[in-house]
């Protein structure tokens, strides 16, 4: 199959919006960031438990936008787990640092510990139930550099051509920590790993549970290759479909401050942390929601 070059306008579906907000909110405000993704959420403090009411908003503010921000959030990471928690149970990553308490991912960057995020994925599509969702505090971050980029990855679905989107519905894809997290292991501790977590399949192209939307789910960091397809044909239908995240249309850029806040859909995005800012400190508590098996 030939992988057509794209001119011109993208199609996506652009985030309802009066002069730059999303209407039909009463309890917090939403600032949209770009046509399709993202929205900066005003009038929340995460450190206060949050009414129902508020809740739902946010909550379909991050169905809507897909990722949502939070700025001058002075939170302790047991409050950054309790808000995450009323989302969904949350996991414990068996590769990453732990913070403060066990739900919690400390990403530390400095001079001697580079950043090496900077590839489009979502996080833990290796699951065999992969995650809802991500929710990223940051703790330090460096006056230059060090952003990061959502995309929308039901936007990069419908702009595909559709002899591409007749060619991949219904195929099913490999997903594998042994190619990323399992490159710090010894040959012993990978082995054991694989028995704990062996590689997960999962569709192609799946459907949000909460939306409906069709969903491009194959990503670079984790997705190994099709199941029953040539090795050749598999890799080059991924390269394509790996680089439709990389569309500056289907994406929106979060310039971080210290004290703000990301919580994104894991199922319905990809992000890329920039690692334009070595050897500065970049500091991040993560905590992860668990989803459900793709469909």
């Amino acid at each position: 199959m030939e992988f057509p070059r794209h001119f011109g306008p993208r199609p996506v579906r652009a985030l309802p919006e009066v002069d730059g907000r999303a209407p039909g909110y009463e309890r917090i405000e939403v600032r949209i960031l770009s046509p399709s993704i993202g929205g900066e959420i005003c009038g929340v403090d995460l450190g206060k438990p949050l009414d129902d009411e508020t809740l739902a908003e946010v909550r379909r503010a991050l169905l809507t936008c897909k990722v949502i921000f939070f700025r001058d959030q002075d939170i302790t990471p047991a409050e950054q787990v309790a808000f995450a928690r009323r989302f969904g149970e949350l996991e414990v990553h068996p590769f990453l640092p732990e913070g403060e308490v066990p739900e919690v991912i400390r990403f530390a960057k400095d001079e001697t510990v580079k950043g090496v995020e900077n590839l489009w994925h979502s996080d833990v599509s290796w699951r065999q139930v992969p995650s809802m969702g991500s929710v990223l505090h940051a703790i330090e971050v460096p006056e230059v550099g060090g952003d990061t980029l959502w995309a929308d990855m039901a936007a990069a679905y419908e702009g595909l051509p559709d002899p591409v989107k007749e060619r991949i519905d219904g195929l099913q894809a490999v997903h594998d920590f042994a190619h990323s997290f399992g490159l710090m292991l010894d040959a012993d501790a990978l082995a054991e790993k694989q028995r704990e977590f062996p590689p997960a399949t999962h569709p192609v192209v799946r459907t949000h549970p909460e939306t409906g939307e069709r969903l491009l789910y194959v990503n670079a960091i984790f997705t190994s290759h099709i199941v029953d397809m040539d090795p050749d044909r598999s890799a080059a239908l991924l390269d394509f479909l790996y680089r439709q995240a990389a569309i500056p249309e289907y994406q929106v850029r979060f310039r971080w401050r210290r004290g703000s806040v990301a919580f994104w859909d894991n199922r319905s995005t990809q992000h890329y942390a920039s690692s334009d800012y070595w050897p500065r400190q970049r500091i991040m508590d993560r905590v992860t929601i668990i989803g459900e098996r793709p469909t």
